[in-house]
């Protein structure tokens, strides 16, 4: 089989969570353990980093292997799902895995993915690892898939254990409040590995203390040290956020530039300086200035996309992989910092989300495009409307997100705002 035979193969034959949801989901590692081991345990050959997190993971897993690259060295990054091509999902200081390496490891363990009944996530995991590991990576910043304590990624002992905040998603599997779903993302806090959290949120804080306490390991809560202050009241033209860093209320670093241009990334970054000082603590320090390089080269080094990225100028158009109630609630905040005339959206959900929640904080004064993903978990664009109607929102659905995004640049006047968002797939399809 060449490349694309194999990856069809590989999506055909195992189960794919971001495709069809719950069914495809394996809450247990004894199936990653068990691949790895034939693997010869790439997973410890390699220093890690371990990032979860609701919301902002794959923008702080970014920033981090950007920083590091800017140290000179050859990292790993494994992030999910993807938005264009499957090797995103793992890439060597910004270049993804080679095909000819995804072809030759299907075709070595076709026999052992189906002996083991892997999933697409667990295959792909212990891909990633075999990947760092005969490439040498000093260092791989690894992304949780989903939650923590069982997700595939959970076979490693890092460096550092990153949690960048906590809200609902994904209930089904993680549990229905807020204490029990940071019980679950905890569960990557490995005994002596030193923890930082990004967002220090009252009601679920002790969740982390306890199990830092019983692991033995330092905790930092990030945003309790660092601090972002805005500089420049930055026009949605300008083509990077600027800030001034305060660690303990002590400027730190003076214009920090940060491609990303999403608000919600000053959280990101507050979670990252907050690693890059616990990983000091181990032995791998930094300098401001490679701090300054990563953060502004993140996606010239790592090509991270979809975060809201501007696709067009007439009208304003603009995407964001936002997809819960949190996701949507900072895009819905920056969206009423932009001055427009009247705001077109493009949305499309997948099933499996806490939909009456999103719609609820949706704008009324907008006109909306529902659409669906071309994937079996996607939420049809009918059956969506129906709920928005309920919901006092007003618009038509579509038959494709492309239709749809090109009917609502149709129909928008220069002086208007066109926005995609409310699933990743809806992203992925735009691009």
């Amino acid at each position: 089989m060449n490349y694309q035979q194999t990856l069809s193969y590989l999506f055909s034959r195992l189960p794919v969570f971001e495709r069809t949801g719950a069914a495809a989901y394996k809450a247990d590692l004894t199936k990653t353990l068990t691949f790895c081991n034939l693997l010869g345990n790439p997973q410890n050959d390699i220093k890690t980093i371990h990032v979860a997190g609701t919301n902002g993971k794959g923008s702080t897993s970014h920033m981090l292997a950007s920083i590091l690259q800017e140290k000179g060295w050859k990292v790993g990054l494994y992030t999910s799902p993807h938005l264009k091509d499957f090797r995103e999902r793992i890439l060597i200081n910004g270049k993804k895995i080679p095909q000819a390496y995804v072809t030759g490891f299907g075709k070595q363990y076709i026999k052992e993915f189906e002996r083991i009944g892997l999933s697409f996530f667990e295959m792909t995991v212990g891909l990633a690892f075999d990947y760092f590991s005969k490439i040498k990576v000093d260092i791989a910043v690894i992304e949780v898939g989903l939650g923590g304590r069982l997700d595939s990624t959970n076979i490693i002992t890092p460096l550092v254990s990153v949690i960048t905040n906590i809200s609902f998603d994904h209930m089904q599997f993680l549990g229905d409040t807020l204490e029990k779903i940071a019980t679950e993302k905890a569960g990557i806090i490995k005994p002596n590995v030193p923890v930082v959290i990004g967002e220090t949120q009252k009601k679920i804080r002790h969740v982390f203390i306890q199990k830092a306490n019983e692991s033995g390991s330092d905790l930092l809560f990030a945003d309790s040290l660092y601090s972002l202050e805005r500089n420049q009241t930055s026009a949605i033209e300008d083509d990077h956020l600027i800030v001034d860093v305060f660690r303990d209320k002590k400027l730190f670093l003076r214009d920090l530039h940060s491609p990303l241009l999403g608000f919600y990334q000053l959280k990101n970054i507050v979670t990252v300086l907050g690693v890059v000082e616990m990983l000091g603590k181990t032995g791998v320090s930094m300098t401001g200035n490679e701090i300054k390089r990563g953060i502004r080269k993140v996606i010239k080094n790592t090509h991270l996309s979809g975060r809201w990225q501007i696709i067009s100028f007439s009208p304003l158009t603009i995407y964001d992989t936002g997809h819960n109630e949190a996701g949507l609630s900072e895009i819905i905040s920056q969206i009423n910092s932009i001055s427009y005339h009247h705001l077109h959206f493009v949305f499309g959900v997948v099933k499996d989300k806490a939909i009456n929640k999103m719609l609820a904080i949706l704008p009324k004064n907008a006109t909306y495009y529902f659409c669906n993903a071309d994937i079996p978990r996607a939420l049809n664009a009918k059956e969506l409307k129906i709920q928005a109607d309920l919901a006092g929102l007003t618009g038509d659905f579509y038959p494709s997100v492309l239709e749809a995004l090109t009917t609502a640049q149709k129909k928008a006047g220069n002086e208007d705002l066109v926005f995609v968002g409310g699933s990743t797939f809806v992203v992925a399809e735009v691009l």
